[in-house]
């Protein structure tokens, strides 16, 4: 199974390939992808993405975990929480979201078990 392609990203817009939803904030994974809601795990820009709103990706059997932190990287990401990434074995990146959409996008074309979380605005 494969990530889907995110197919498009504007301010506060991202559709994902394949998939009618069109997400603010979104989560993907080899197979699917679902709105990424802060409200689920209490996230906010800071202390930034923890690693709850990661948990449900990462058991999915991703290698490798794209961190979108917004269009103008107001989205923290704590080292605790690469850290909890890197402990499980998972590679990361952690970019503006334009960048690390272009990235999961070329990574999910080469095969790679690649997942991510995306915020699309700030």
């Amino acid at each position: 199974m494969s990530s889907p392609e995110i197919a498009s990203l504007s301010w506060g817009q991202m559709k994902v390939k394949g998939c009618s939803t069109t997400y603010k904030d979104c989560k993907v994974w080899p197979g699917g992808s679902r709105t990424w809601d802060w409200r689920e795990t209490g996230t906010n820009h800071s202390p930034g993405v923890q690693p709850a709103d990661l948990e449900e990706v990462v058991k999915k059997g991703v290698k490798t975990m794209v961190i979108g932190r917004g269009m103008s990287e107001a989205l923290q990401v704590p080292a605790s929480t690469v850290d909890y990434l890197k402990k499980n074995g998972i590679d990361v990146l952690v970019l503006q979201t334009e960048k690390a959409v272009a990235e999961y996008n070329a990574l999910a074309a080469q095969g790679v078990r690649v997942g991510g979380v995306f915020h699309s605005t700030c």
